[in-house]
């Protein structure tokens, strides 16, 4: 449980506009351990989803690269693209936003499914048929043997939420990135999706990744969590840690800005301001803009990791500087 499975190291992301460079993620780190489940958490361009892309090398050749990837002792940043596609899908699998719009509308479910099988897996056309029926059975779709000969229009968003799932796990990969998987889904299906990825986690020891901006979604899904804010790891603490003892105003600030059924209130509370472009970084803590705490000190300089008890957050609060 406790072994390293995946080594993100000072990883970089750049990219080149109107020929200036400009960098949507800065120097960050983590592991993640085989069987954990790790929540990546912040608001919309945080850089969670480009991280995870970065792994699996599907960002634009804008995008220049620095740091490494560690996966099974090589470093996927060096790969070669045919030698990236024997990672994606068989060894890490990611499901996108929008299943919806993620699977083919002019093929049949089966032949997606098939499709993947065969590509990553050593069986005939019928193997690959029953091994589809089997993750479909798994993912618990209903009526698998007669959804599997449907086009996705035919099945509702939460089905389709299954397929992809079942697609993304056909091979057993040893890592799942789920990117936003319960977006445009109602509360009752996000449940069940949350359940079944957690069961699959367990059943199949896969380790997951899953990006949210939703914490509730965390709090119900994931074992440990990384708060990301403009490109930058702004805290990383074990599930409970982090909503019992928030430590960066960032934070802080996503977690009351959560509606309390015990509190009664006419307005909910909120960041004010925006999360940052990448054409206009303010310079030192990038969050200093939107910050309550901030001194001069954070408009000049970032600050740098702190670990408490384990819990580690980048916030000159917890420097000494305040």
């Amino acid at each position: 449980m406790f072994n390293s499975i995946l080594s993100i190291e000072n990883l970089s992301i750049d990219f080149k506009i109107q020929e200036k460079i400009y960098r949507a993620v800065d120097n960050i780190s983590f592991i993640l351990h085989k069987e954990e489940r790790l929540g990546v958490v912040g608001e919309s361009g945080c850089g969670k989803s480009i991280t995870c892309k970065a792994i699996l090398g599907l960002l634009s050749n804008k995008a220049v690269i620095s740091g490494n990837i560690i996966f099974n002792n090589e470093n996927l940043i060096k790969l070669k693209d045919k030698q990236l596609n024997k990672v994606r899908g068989s060894k890490i699998s990611m499901i996108f936003q929008e299943p919806v719009a993620s699977l083919n509308p002019v093929f049949t479910i089966g032949y997606q499914l098939n499709e993947a099988i065969l590509l990553h897996q050593k069986v005939n056309k019928k193997e690959a048929h029953e091994i589809a029926l089997e993750m479909l059975n798994l993912v618990k779709l209903p009526q698998a043997e007669q959804r599997i000969k449907q086009y996705p229009f035919e099945l509702s968003g939460g089905m389709c939420q299954r397929v992809m799932i079942a697609i993304a796990l056909s091979c057993k990969p040893m890592i799942l990135i789920a990117d936003e998987p319960t977006t445009a889904l109602d509360v009752t299906i996000q449940a069940q999706i949350l359940n079944l990825i957690k069961r699959l986690n367990s059943e199949l020891k896969t380790s997951l990744i899953l990006i949210t901006h939703d914490l509730g979604v965390i709090a119900e899904t994931v074992e440990n969590v990384i708060v990301m804010y403009a490109g930058n790891i702004v805290e990383k603490a074990e599930v409970n840690q982090l909503f019992h003892n928030p430590l960066h105003p960032y934070t802080i600030g996503l977690l009351a800005a959560i509606p309390k059924i015990e509190k009664e209130s006419k307005t909910l509370e909120q960041i004010p301001g925006l999360v940052p472009s990448i054409l206009n970084m303010p310079n030192g803590c990038r969050f200093n803009t939107r910050c309550k705490l901030k001194m001069e000190l954070c408009k000049t300089k970032s600050p740098p990791e702190i670990v408490i008890d384990g819990h580690m957050v980048k916030c000159w609060k917890y420097a000494g500087a305040y």
